[in-house]
């Protein structure tokens, strides 16, 4: 998928922050397999994970602001087989299938835009702020500002944790 929605968006890997990003919808093996196809990286601000619990991804070419969102083909484990009739081993089958099926018959490839743009979600590295409620430092411009304050996200607009003591 990461070689074939490269393609889509005409980059070459290894991506950088000024050729794409890269937008997965799940976390797991299937993010290094993003990784390793195409050099996107979450350390390197080119590869994001929005766990949506979804085998997909979303290529951005950051020159022209093309993006194209790539995601299996509803059908793609059955029509795989055909494809190793040889093989007889279920698993094995779909693998060696994968591997010869064409890209159009693997993915089902979607234009899209960003609601967020692409150059906002990758910022810039080096801004740092302090949020007036928890003191804590926010990093690439993730601040929000509320009632007037800049504030990190969690506590203008909630996060993932709570604090214990505040159960």
């Amino acid at each position: 998928m990461g070689q074939a929605g490269l393609v889509a968006i005409g980059v070459e890997a290894p991506i950088t922050t000024k050729t794409a990003l890269i937008i997965i919808e799940t976390d797991g093996c299937f993010a290094d397999g993003i990784r390793a196809a195409t050099g996107a990286t979450v350390g390197h601000r080119t590869l994001r994970v929005q766990d949506l619990g979804k085998i997909a991804a979303t290529f951005t070419d950051l020159k022209s602001g093309t993006s194209v969102r790539v995601a299996p083909r509803q059908d793609v484990r059955i029509r795989a087989l055909e494809y190793a009739p040889e093989e007889n081993r279920h698993y094995f089958a779909q693998l060696q299938g994968y591997q010869r099926m064409p890209d159009e018959e693997l993915f089902n490839f979607q234009q899209v835009v960003l609601q967020i743009p692409a150059k906002q979600i990758i910022s810039h590295q080096y801004m740092h702020k302090v949020c007036a409620r928890c003191g804590e430092e926010v990093i690439n411009e993730r601040e929000v500002i509320l009632e007037g304050k800049l504030m990190c996200r969690t506590c203008a607009l909630g996060g993932y944790y709570c604090a214990k003591d505040a159960l």
